[in-house]
């Protein structure tokens, strides 16, 4: 299996929740992480920054580059691969980790924030995938990896909040292009999703409140499926949508109960959004 060691990786989102978890297990491997996100001054509700994240990395054993990002501006995103990929000479992966979500239906849902999940979810990976591939294809293991569902049509994921699922699948299904168009230069595009809810803001906030939270699995899943996913040789493992605990299991993984967030209710744990 391919190491992680100086490999340069950047994770959108990465100031707190997955990106951040992410980042830190990335770290112990010795990778070169760039902590894209929004976030460089404390917020008042949420933890982190860049520049916390950055320290903690370091401390786990990464080399950290904090870059303040919005992933909605194409040239900054341009800007940033250029610096990276200029800077190492390649690009070893790239995680669209930010994410925007309002479970709203179209009769709710603003133009102003449907564009939002639009330009945020699905634009900003083909914006990576455009601006990222020059240096991608100079990486020995070039991965992209997309936090999106599989594409799940039954129209109970669609009727409540179209505007966001149409912005996650939107995702799911650029990577499967992507894929097939950048196999001749051996770069894999896959998606990870979550099976259970995982313990971060958007839960907390965006699907129900801080109880919710008790029916969660802790972020750390995904990171250690995103770094059995990046630790896959590219070349043929492409144009999958996997789900965390299905590629853990086929890392021969077998005890989750690492990962509740509240052990007490382990056996309580909800299915996350577009599984049936």
């Amino acid at each position: 299996m391919p190491s992680l060691k100086d490999k340069v990786i950047i994770i959108t989102g990465a100031s707190r929740g997955i990106g951040r978890a992410m980042a830190l297990r990335f770290a112990q491997e010795g990778a070169i992480i760039v902590i894209a996100a929004k976030s460089d001054q404390p917020h008042p509700k949420l933890p982190g920054t860049i520049h916390t994240v950055a320290k903690e990395v370091e401390a786990a054993g990464g080399q950290a580059i904090p870059v303040q990002l919005d992933v909605r501006k194409e040239l900054a995103i341009k800007k940033l691969c250029d610096q990276i990929g200029e800077k190492f000479g390649r690009i070893d992966a790239v995680i669209n980790n930010a994410g925007a979500i309002s479970l709203t239906n179209v009769e709710s849902t603003s133009p102003k924030r449907y564009d939002l999940m639009q330009q945020i979810n699905s634009r900003a990976v083909y914006c990576f995938a455009h601006y990222a591939l020059p240096y991608l294809k100079k990486s020995d293991n070039p991965h992209i990896l997309s936090l999106s569902p599989p594409v799940n049509l039954d129209v109970k994921w669609l009727k409540d909040y179209s505007p966001y699922s149409l912005s996650k699948y939107g995702m799911s299904i650029l990577s499967r292009g992507i894929a097939e168009e950048f196999k001749p230069y051996g770069i894999a595009v896959n998606t990870l999703w979550p099976e259970t809810y995982i313990a971060t803001a958007a839960i907390e906030f965006a699907v129900g409140s801080k109880e919710t939270l008790n029916y969660a699995r802790k972020p750390e899943i995904m990171a250690d499926a995103a770094y059995v996913v990046l630790t896959h040789p590219s070349k043929n493992y492409t144009g999958l949508w996997l789900i965390d605990e299905q590629v853990l299991k086929a890392a021969k993984v077998t005890d989750f109960s690492q990962y509740a967030y509240n052990p007490e209710y382990e056996d309580k744990i909800q299915k996350d959004l577009f599984l049936d």
